[in-house]
């Protein structure tokens, strides 16, 4: 009963963004502990002619959510509740729903463990399967199912599972998903190799994707493709380390998948990923290149959206944190594939030398530079449509037309005990066209100070200024950001984004963040510009908005 109290206590604070009370809790000792979340994001919307927010059905749009979790030494068990009925902006219509979409149950003894119900899973680097929650993007595509985890072995590492894959309020009972992995550490079974202090794993999948056939036919004609049923998907997978240095490769393989991402062709699809890096105190580098072909794998073939892919490919573009660095964010391009490289340098000058000065100078090198694949279109069986093709001709070591580069160079420099500073300069090129189907290619220069003043042991003032240049899309802009932290428990901000070059709009905002305890409440208000938010290469589009917005989580 008490339980049961629990869960509806979470439920309900979920949808109205209050606390559950700590009493509620206090459920004694034993061995058992809960914990849980409650996150309530709720923006008031206001129409705005002049950043073209269009009109809202609702005066509120959020998204909440209400997490419980039992644990104990050899059970868990846990549920979340989910109200989405008017959500945020830039979502899916499918992602509209409310309900418990989240429920699992999970036993653990003696290395094994086993899970019935919905659990996430990742397979190496997830080429061919990564299931996870991303909040801010819209992603749960979490498996239904049941899961064998085996650690009896010292040194091997198995899984097993099954189930269906979800996709906001379904689940897609017309396929199912079936997989494997095996990951061994050479390290605990030959004992040579930890003296030497060598870590070297080796690792193997397998996913099978199995769909009930459907019809597709080709439009204009009386054609019916011959979907096939079962998909395999393999990896193989090596990581070595031996004290500052590590390396890694990766390959996958994926079967004959027809679907809308790859216009209903027949080509089987490839990815190949190397890695190589090297870290000692005041010192890192990294350097990877990765090639992929043909590797969008949904589990639901005419599925589009987000949330419907078994897979996930990693972007190999630097992940800024700064707003005008972040304006034109590149998102994988996993069915026609992609050349892309990626690396990266960090050294730190000493302190009381020429370049560190009497605290030290820190330097970061970062670059990008991501290409299509050579591809020539093959011979159309039905004029006017590649479907029921191979799909286009590549060869390996071929490079098409530049999706992306970006080269920028960060120099961290503490003046004082209280003052340090952050200066960065990016050079990026972003095919607009190509990766978001309009908009030509971009070349801009971007500037960014980062200053933090510590003035005393509660205050601390911080400002960016950061300056974008480019001749095309909307010209040139500029930020200026104000931060005032008073610790431990309050944060006011002010910053503004100005589009000088082309339409003139700033996008302004105010809020201000307390925290007390296992409570985080934000309110903000403010415009937002039409964009794509990215996290991992996944990206989603949000449209304008203006508004006030209340961002509340508690944790226990």
């Amino acid at each position: 009963m008490k339980i049961a109290r629990l869960l509806a206590l979470a439920a309900i604070g979920s949808f109205v963004g209050g606390a559950i009370p700590a009493s509620a809790i206090n459920i004694g000792d034993g061995g058992v502990a809960l914990h849980g979340s409650v996150q309530a994001d709720i923006l008031f919307p206001e129409e705005d002619e002049a950043i073209n927010t269009g009109t809202y059905s609702h005066k509120q749009l959020f998204n909440t959510y209400a997490d419980l979790n039992l644990i104990s030494r050899y059970v868990d068990a846990g549920v979340r509740a989910e109200f989405m009925k008017w959500p945020l902006p830039g979502y899916e219509n499918d992602f509209a729903g409310w309900g418990i979409p989240h429920i699992y149950a999970k036993g653990r003894f003696k290395g094994f463990e086993l899970t019935a119900g919905d659990f996430y899973e990742q397979f190496g680097s997830g080429f061919i399967l990564r299931t996870y929650e991303e909040r801010a993007l819209g992603i749960d595509n979490s498996i239904r199912g049941g899961r064998l985890k085996v650690t009896a072995i010292p040194g091997v590492r198995l899984t097993v599972l099954g189930g269906l894959q979800r996709r906001y309020w379904d689940w897609h009972k017309k396929s199912q998903v079936y997989g494997a992995d095996a990951e061994i550490s050479l390290e605990q079974l030959f004992s040579g190799l930890s003296k030497r202090n060598i870590t070297w794993t080796f690792g193997a999948s397998y996913v099978l994707k199995h769909e009930d056939k459907t019809d597709v036919g080709i439009e204009g004609t009386d054609y019916i493709l011959n979907l096939p049923e079962n998909v395999n998907a393999f990896d193989l997978r090596s990581q070595f380390q031996k004290q500052n240095v590590t390396l890694m490769g990766e390959f996958a393989w994926k079967g004959q998948d027809p679907s809308f991402d790859n216009k209903y062709t027949y080509g089987k699809g490839t990815a190949v990923m190397l890695s190589a890096s090297y870290s000692r105190s005041g010192l890192s580098a990294l350097v990877q290149a990765k090639r992929s072909e043909n590797m969008a794998f949904r589990s639901q073939r005419d599925m589009s959206g987000t949330s419907a892919f078994l897979n996930n490919m990693p972007a190999f573009a630097y992940l800024h944190t700064y707003a005008l660095p972040a304006l034109y964010p590149y998102a994988t391009q996993a069915a026609p594939g992609e050349w892309a490289f990626q690396g990266s340098f960090s050294y730190t000058f000493k302190r009381r030398t020429a370049l560190g000065g009497r605290y030290g100078t820190k330097l970061k090198i970062n670059a990008s530079y991501i290409r299509a694949l050579d591809h020539k279109d093959p011979k159309e069986l039905i004029p006017g449509t590649i479907a029921g093709t191979d799909g286009s001709k590549t060869s390996f070591f071929g490079m098409g037309k530049r999706y992306y580069h970006d080269f920028n160079i960060q120099i961290e420099k503490k003046w004082s005990r209280s003052v340090n500073q952050t200066f960065m300069y990016m050079n990026q090129y972003y095919d607009k066209t190509a990766i978001e189907g309009h908009g030509g290619q971009i070349k801009a220069n971007i500037f960014v100070v980062d200053t933090k003043w510590k003035i005393d042991d509660r205050f601390t003032l911080r400002n960016e200024l950061q300056y974008l240049q480019t001749r095309q899309d909307d010209k040139d802009w500029a930020y200026g950001l104000v931060e005032l932290s008073i610790a431990p428990y309050l944060m006011v901000t002010a910053s503004d984004m100005w589009n000088f070059g082309s339409t003139h709009t700033h996008y302004y905002n105010f809020g201000v963040a307390g925290n007390y305890r296992s409570n985080r409440l934000q309110l903000s208000y403010g415009r937002t510009r039409a964009g794509f938010n990215c996290s991992g290469g996944v990206c989603r589009w949000v449209p304008a908005t203006r508004g006030f917005q209340i961002a509340y989580a508690y944790t226990f």
